[in-house]
């Protein structure tokens, strides 16, 4: 293997907590990535934007302000599900919880639901009927993600869930001239939910209802610039991963996001010590007897991508102590 990529999400932590968590952390391996990697590359995007970094950088779309919108991903999506999308603009339609809070309304994880596909099949025929009604169509991916086509909702700005997730949707909720007819299948479809027998049960049983549907990802073709990721679990397994058409896919390591996006900051601890044990230490030795010819590390926070780039040349710096300085400094 001469060459290896890895996305680390939410790698850099929050600025407010960095030098706590920096105290916790044993990751020597990491440590001496970073610091021999030393100077870095650095793009970020703004406080509200409507996708993270690193969904940005995978789809190769970092936007400007005014045209703010999630990465038009949803093609790529449906590929990835094994459905072949007719021609028509297509959008990612995921089903949600979202709860009240005091004086507004908040958008859960959806990794935190656990809805199974025997739960999300009987939703979906509902939500499919609801969309037949206006005139849309609606196919479904996987348990967590359907696909909606809306020819005339080319220009609706929409977020990623994880960008607005944990936060006021409002600010986050599609904007555009379309945005009232989308609101008009939200509250369909919701109020649809609201009696449903498979809600019902995950109640009984104190799980969080399915109470809504996100849009976005919004596209009318394959985004080719959409990088092909590759998701294992470590090191060991990677080498034994199927090549794409131009290389190996890069490694996205999401390890860390279901923790830092709910700010479970002592599981985001034990999951960077599974990277480090699983990832970061087999990665130095690898640089080191030059197995890895080439390494990039892309890490990301909810708006800033940093890559560090390391050969088995970087090691030589002897002199430099290990440290997540660099790292921890972009916060």
């Amino acid at each position: 293997m001469s060459q290896l990529e890895l996305i680390i999400p939410f790698g850099i932590p929050p600025a407010n907590i960095a030098k706590d968590l920096l105290k916790e952390m044993r990751t020597p391996g990491l440590a001496r990535l970073i610091a021999c990697a030393g100077s870095t590359q650095a793009r970020a995007t703004d406080d509200f934007s409507r996708a993270l970094g690193y969904e940005y950088w995978l789809a190769d779309q970092f936007p400007p302000k005014e045209k703010a919108n999630s990465p038009a991903i949803a093609w790529n999506r449906m590929k990835a599900c094994d459905l072949t999308p007719e021609a028509g603009h297509w959008f990612i339609l995921q089903p949600v919880h979202i709860h009240i809070a005091r004086d507004h309304l908040v958008l859960t994880d959806q990794r935190r639901l656990n809805i199974s596909e025997a739960e999300s099949r009987p939703l979906f025929e509902q939500a499919k009927a609801s969309c037949e009604e206006m005139g849309l169509q609606l196919l479904f991916g996987d348990a967590q993600t359907w696909f909606l086509r809306a020819d005339d909702w080319v220009d609706l700005q929409t977020a990623t869930v994880d960008a607005a997730c944990g936060h006021n949707i409002d600010i986050w909720m599609p904007k555009g001239e379309f945005e009232r007819p989308w609101r008009k299948l939200q509250n369909e479809i919701q109020m649809q939910w609201f009696t449903h027998e498979i809600n019902a049960q995950r109640e009984m049983r104190g799980a969080k209802v399915i109470n809504s549907v996100w849009i976005s990802g919004g596209a009318q073709s394959l985004n080719p610039a959409l990088k092909q990721v590759c998701i294992t679990t470590d090191y060991t397994q990677y080498p034994h991963q199927p090549a794409v058409e131009n290389g190996r896919a890069p490694v996205l390591l999401d390890n860390l996001c279901e923790a830092a996006i709910n700010s479970d900051w002592a599981q985001w601890l034990d999951n960077m010590q599974e990277l480090e044990k699983n990832w970061f230490f087999p990665l130095l030795a690898g640089l080191q007897n030059k197995q890895i010819h080439s390494l990039k590390l892309v890490f990301s926070d909810a708006h800033k991508i940093a890559s560090f780039d390391l050969t088995p040349w970087s090691l030589r710096k002897f002199w430099v102590k290990p440290s997540l300085h660099h790292l921890f400094s972009i916060s």
